[in-house]
């Protein structure tokens, strides 16, 4: 039986697969014997409930990786402890990932921290790139040991209505970045076409361009990964290129980097870096990370095979976040640079006698005769840039604009596959799942920038961010719940030192977005009904939250939770899905009475 195949036969409720099945008998039959089989048994009456639904589709319907995997060399050199050639075959995935962490909402991000803070909170942005590494890694780990991605995993471990809620969350959370992405790309080719195709006109050449892009995985997914790789790379130019004309202090950029302070920072700075840590953490890109790793030939019955991959899978990605973090501090820095305490007054003088002046003159306004300090946008950014540097330099950052438009959309189209096939075991065309996807991207965003202004779009960008925040407990606390549960992970289940800092860091994370939440709704202004609506929402919220967090202690192994007849009605799924013989690390099932 091939390594995957077991994750597409059938399994009976409290009953494993015939390779689960034939990997215990043999086990049993081992050196272990006795001691094995009373470990299991004790895992059971201990852990009740993970494999008994199922979500299995036929290759040949899921997305991404459906047609072909791509095949691990083998090195019989047994003293190589490292393989460049084994690298660059699990190469693909985590830049895919990474991408996320460029899209048009991220680099708006990064231009607003560098104008309202200049370098002073560059290291928000390098740890908030740390975690997001380190949460990235979790949610890689559990594809790569189970073979079954994060929205699966879901299916299997919640009960219906959670399980729902969840599904609708991500699919807010991924509508929200697909409205990041079509308004990015609305002002690239805004700014590209010198306002020959309207805002709006954008808009609907989004819809267009995304099917030709997803058209290209047709030819193979290799070159498919070769293609996001490519845009990476014109972003990492682009950027790059208004990094060195403009020849920011690089002692300064050092030092806010790698020190830890911020003197004489006002709560607009704090907001800022509020801001950057939600814009960073995406809570979808867990959900495409678990599942973009299945793309590789591993042979999940060999735990040497597994720990292999998870080596390299973590490489892999720690270089793509490592890309991204370069790319983000280049926008940073440039604006941190040019635009820091400028007035929209002290842009225009530059703009003075520039092709561009006309459409600075309508953009940097403000009520109080031009001494405001500039409210930064990407438009806005091209503009100052293309007053300061020359009308290339503009060009080159929509360019690079255009670039994180469309790689993040086409990543956001496979976080949506990937969650409807696993939530929901339903898989609709790609082509259909876009359409409906980008239509409900499509149509507010068109309506505003048909009838409203740019600055609306904007304001439009800070809203989703908050919107992206809150989704991120339904992403981040199933992955540490089923990533540090023995009877799903086997062997490769996190440790207490894994366990802790990765619930510690969830914490901070979520209470730093809870905040931008908080600090979006107060500007907003909301008053009678709607502020009622918002307080039952929260509070809905909170409840829900610590459901998952109810259900995340139970994966963990807390007896007490286990042992509740409440716990076990209404927050664990059916009778014998924390059976060990129904968990997919069948190599390791042995092993897992060391860990109780």
């Amino acid at each position: 039986m091939s390594s995957n195949e077991g994750y597409h036969n059938k399994i009976e409720p409290g009953g494993g697969s015939a390779g689960d099945e034939q990997s215990s008998s043999s086990g049993a039959r081992g050196s272990h014997g006795s001691a094995a089989s009373a470990a299991a048994a004790t895992s059971t009456q201990l852990h009740q409930q993970i494999l008994n639904e199922n979500t299995y589709l036929k290759a040949s319907k899921q997305a991404y990786f459906s047609d072909e995997k791509v095949l691990i060399p083998d090195d019989d050199r047994t003293n190589i402890g490292f393989s460049f050639r084994k690298l660059w075959a699990f190469t693909g995935p985590g830049f895919l990932m990474s991408i996320a962490y460029l899209d048009p909402g991220n680099i708006e991000s990064d231009l607003q921290s560098g104008a309202a803070a200049k370098y002073k909170i560059l290291w928000v942005l390098l740890w908030a790139t740390v975690l997001g590494l380190l949460m990235q890694r979790l949610a890689a780990r559990l594809g790569v040991v189970t073979g079954l991605h994060l929205a699966e995993m879901c299916y299997r471990q919640y009960k219906r209505l959670p399980r729902w809620i969840l599904w609708i969350m991500i699919e807010i959370a991924i509508i929200g970045s697909d409205m990041q992405e079509v308004i990015g790309t609305a002002i690239a080719i805004y700014l590209l076409s010198n306002k020959v195709v309207p805002l709006w006109g954008g808009v609907l050449i989004t819809i267009v361009d995304t099917f030709t892009f997803l058209f290209l995985d047709k030819y193979g997914l290799r070159k498919l990964e070769f293609l996001f790789g490519f845009l990476i790379t014109v972003m990492a130019i682009t950027f790059g290129y208004e990094y060195i004309v403009s020849a920011p202090n690089q002692g300064a950029v050092m030092e806010g980097m790698f020190v830890p302070w911020c003197s004489d920072c006002n709560s607009d700075v704090l907001l800022q870096a509020v801001g950057v840590v939600g814009a960073v953490i995406m809570p979808h890109n867990l959900y495409l990370h678990s599942a973009l790793v299945k793309s590789r030939e591993i042979d999940r019955r060999q735990p040497k095979k597994v720990s292999e991959a998870n080596f390299y899978f973590f490489i892999e990605a720690s270089i793509a976040l490592f890309v991204s973090f370069i790319i983000n501090l280049f926008v940073v820095a440039v604006f941190a640079h040019g635009m820091y305490g400028k007035t929209n007054r002290d842009v225009l003088d530059v703009c003075a006698n520039k092709s561009m002046y006309e459409d600075a003159k309508l953009s940097f306004t403000d009520n109080h005769n031009l001494t405001d300090i500039i409210n930064a946008d990407l438009y806005k950014g091209g503009l100052f840039l293309g007053c300061t540097f020359g009308a290339a330099a503009m060009y080159i950052w929509g360019v690079g604009i255009l670039a994180a438009g469309q790689s993040s959309t086409m990543t956001g189209t496979y976080a949506g596959q990937f969650s409807m096939e696993g939530f929901l075991n339903l898989q609709w065309p790609r082509w259909c799942r876009v359409l409906v996807t980008r239509c409900i991207a499509i149509i507010p965003t068109f309506c505003l920038a048909m009838f409203s202004k740019m600055e609306d779009l904007t304001n439009m960008n800070d809203i989703l961010n908050a919107v992206m925040s809150l989704q991120l407990p339904f992403a981040a606390i199933p992955t540490i719940a089923f990533t540090s549960c023995a009877a799903i992970m086997g062997e490769f289940v996190n440790g207490i030192g894994n366990k802790i800092v990765a619930i510690l860091l969830t914490i901070v994370v979520i209470g730093v977005n809870l905040y931008f939440v908080v600090v979006q709704v107060e500007a907003l202004q909301i008053e009678g009904g709607m502020l009622a609506l918002v307080c039952i929402f929260a509070i809905l919220y909170i409840i829900f939250v610590i459901y998952l967090v109810i259900h995340m202690a139970a994966c963990m192994g807390n007896k007490w939770l286990m042992n509740s007849r409440w716990v076990q009605r209404w927050v664990l799924p059916s009778q014998n899905s924390f059976s060990i013989k129904n968990a997919n690390s069948t190599y390791a099932s042995l092993r897992l009475a060391s860990t109780q």
